[in-house]
Formats: structure tokens, sequence, C-alpha cells
């Protein structure tokens, strides 16, 4: 899956501008809940510090093994869920089903068929049941600290000539 156009939006900062841009195609900002599978260790090393600022702010972060793993030997503590085609609990679908997480965010870790197909399970249900879902460690990154410094009254809608 990708982006089929693009959506360019201004605020007084990179992170303000951000919001609003996601905010303006329909994403929501999390309330408590975040999946996150995030491929290969660039994507991790670059999601690793926004998901301490949301820990700190008190979300609950749900990971694949390997993500979980790494942010365990980095110091942030997660919750494992088990991937979907996996019988043990707790299980991404089931959650998914059950409208568990707020946002998704899915970073495949390589090109490999059996790495798309998992990967695609998630991807197709979090927009089957309507879950904002993310598969850019950068955009990911860029959003979750957007929402953690503003909020949806925090932004102002001005004129162009205004910034």
């Amino acid at each position: 899956m990708a982006s089929t156009g693009e959506v360019g939006c201004l605020g007084e900062n990179y992170y303000e501008a951000i919001l609003k841009s996601m905010l303006s195609v329909g994403y929501k900002i999390p309330e408590k809940n975040i999946l996150i599978s995030s491929g290969p260790l660039k994507s991790k090393m670059t999601l690793l510090n926004p998901v301490k600022e949301l820990k700190e702010k008190g979300f609950n972060i749900y990971c694949t093994r390997g993500t979980s793993n790494f942010f365990h030997e980095n110091g942030v503590e997660t919750t494992v869920v088990h991937w979907p085609d996996d019988d043990r609990k707790p299980n991404i679908a089931e959650m998914i089903k059950e409208h568990k997480f707020d946002l998704v965010i899915n970073v495949p870790k390589n090109l490999s068929k059996t790495e798309l197909d998992k990967d695609y399970v998630i991807r197709r249900m979090a927009i089957d049941f309507n879950i904002p879902l993310l598969t850019n460690a950068r955009l990911a990154a860029a959003f979750i600290r957007a929402f953690l410094r503003y909020g949806v009254d925090d932004l102002n809608i001005k004129a162009w000539n205004e910034y």
C-alpha cells in the first residue's frame, strides 16, 4: 500500500504542519494503545525516542516480538503481541477486530514474500477496521512527536499571509 496523493499544510513549525496534514486526511490522534511492528533496524532506531516519549505520556505500546525485544534492550517496556497467523494470545488480528489499537505502525522488514504477506494482513485489517495506519518510520516518528506536542485545540487556522 502506498499513498496516492499529497496534502500540504502550513504551521508555525514542522510538527504543527505535520499534525495539520495528518488530521486533514482523516487521521485521529491516538488516545491510549499503539501497535508497532517496526521492521528493519534503521526503522527501529528512528522510532526509539518517539516511543520513549509515548511511554512517558502513558501510552500502551504493543509490539511484535522483534520490535519489543529491541525496545526492551533500549529501556522501553512494551507488550508482545503475536502475528495474525499465530494461535498464541494476545493476537494482533483479534485485537484489531476488537478495536484495541488507536494507531497501527507497520513497517515491512524486507521484501520477502513471507514478510510482505504477514504485514499485508495487519495493514489490510487496520484499514478494514478503520484504524489509522502508518507504514513509514520517519512519518510515524514525526506524527508521534507532533501529537505529543499539540492537541487539536492548539492548532490555529490562519490565512497564507499570516505565516
